[in-house]
């Protein structure tokens, strides 16, 4: 069986986030969930993607679900970027291409110039009192927080300041312990105003078993409505300041969250293990 190793959110390989692709060859179910949680664990990237093609259904093309090396996830841009470009590079699929996920029906379309852009639902973002235990566990004081509904699963904070958010050195098990289902978005808007984006942010995950995701496109379904209503516009660019790092173009149109990145693949080979 075919295995690729995508880099998301990058157009040079070893940067932005890279997830592993299987496009299964069963159009009538995926694996037992044992194998599909086996194959994550073994790649131990921060994501992977499984698809098989879809052939008698009406709203979708591709049935798609994403593992973590721990579990499996609601969401997840990155390897959905990595999936459509695996598509589009093998001439499985051409144009606009449907995904049917976890969290509902996911498009992406393919431009002529090679960026991906994926249409998902804007997280439901809700204020809540800041958990005391955010502050001591990222070292940073927190203006603001927020709920970022079921799909994505993080609690979002906002911080003083870029250089805020590119120290952090959190202590990763008192993040896990923090009150989420999935992990920690910290973020804060851009110093310069002359900059190629307008708001940064870092990711961390580790009741996953991610300690800190490189780019998390699902994150940005949140970021992109919370910092659309501070700055007053709804085409954004968010940096993740990770140590790869990755740059996300955001557009908001009402409830759906457009995300544009690139892609390239970094290893494609063979797997032996097949379920």
């Amino acid at each position: 069986m075919r295995i690729r190793i995508v880099d998301a959110f990058t157009d040079l390989p070893f940067g932005g986030n890279p997830a592993g692709v299987l496009l299964l060859p069963d159009a009538d179910a995926f694996p037992p969930d044992e194998w599909l949680q086996s194959v994550a664990a073994e790649l131990n990237l921060s994501e992977t993607a499984f698809a098989h093609p879809t052939p008698g259904a009406a709203d979708a093309d591709w049935a798609l679900r994403w593992f973590t090396p721990a579990a499996e996830v609601n969401m997840c841009g990155h390897a959905t970027l990595a999936t459509a470009h695996a598509l589009h590079s093998s001439g499985a699929a051409t144009g606009t291409v449907r995904f049917s996920a976890r969290c509902g029906v996911l498009t992406t379309s393919t431009g002529a110039d090679g960026t991906i852009t994926m249409d998902f639902p804007a997280a439901p973002l809700t204020p809540v009192e800041v958990p005391a235990g955010v502050a001591p566990a990222i070292g940073a004081d927190v203006l603001s927080a927020h709920g970022t509904g079921e799909d994505v699963g993080d609690l979002m904070v906002e911080v003083a300041d870029e250089k805020t958010v590119r120290a952090l050195a959190p202590d990763m098990a008192k993040v896990a312990a923090l009150p989420s289902e999935r992990g920690l978005i910290v973020t804060a808007r851009a110093e310069s105003a002359t900059a190629e984006y307008d708001f940064v942010s870092r990711c961390f995950f580790p009741a996953l078993g991610i300690p800190e995701d490189p780019v998390t496109g699902s994150a940005h379904t949140a970021l992109a409505p919370f910092w659309a209503a501070r700055l007053g516009r709804g085409e954004l660019t968010g940096l993740q300041a990770s140590a790869r790092g990755g740059l996300v173009r955001t557009v908001l149109r009402a409830d759906r969250v457009l995300l544009t990145g690139r892609a390239v693949t970094v290893v494609d080979g063979a797997l032996h293990a097949l379920p």
